[in-house]
């Protein structure tokens, strides 16, 4: 069984920065597109940053200069490093990713359990 696990969420000041990691776990033979969604209260979930395999990157308009994603494909984890955060970057971030677990398998979604980010001004 695939097993996402996300660390690093807390509460920082605005202005400040936070690194989140995603590890990875179980049977998988391709890991493709992995990402970071994150979704406040009252609001749907939305896409932060993703990064393909190949290393391709895109991020949503309201992170772009101040969040960095990066993935480390040896040990199949996810990052995300958050600079400058404001109190609207409050919300529980979800690592999510796109895998096949076995050779000749379709890919499927997974998700973490999120991991909370409160930034206060």
């Amino acid at each position: 069984q695939v097993q996402l696990v996300e660390s690093g969420g807390g509460l920082v000041q605005a202005g400040g920065s936070l690194r989140l990691s995603c590890a990875t776990s179980g049977s998988i033979f391709r890991i493709n597109t992995m990402g970071w969604y994150r979704q406040a209260p009252g609001k749907q979930r939305e896409l932060v940053a993703a990064v393909s395999s190949g290393g391709s990157t895109n991020y949503a308009d309201s992170v772009k200069g101040r969040f960095t994603v990066s993935r480390d494909n040896a040990k199949r984890a996810l990052y995300l490093q958050m600079n400058s955060l404001k109190p609207e970057d409050t919300a529980i971030y979800y690592c999510n990713a796109d895998i096949v677990q076995w050779y000749g398998n379709a890919a499927r979604q997974y998700w973490g359990q999120g991991t909370q980010v409160t930034v206060s001004s």
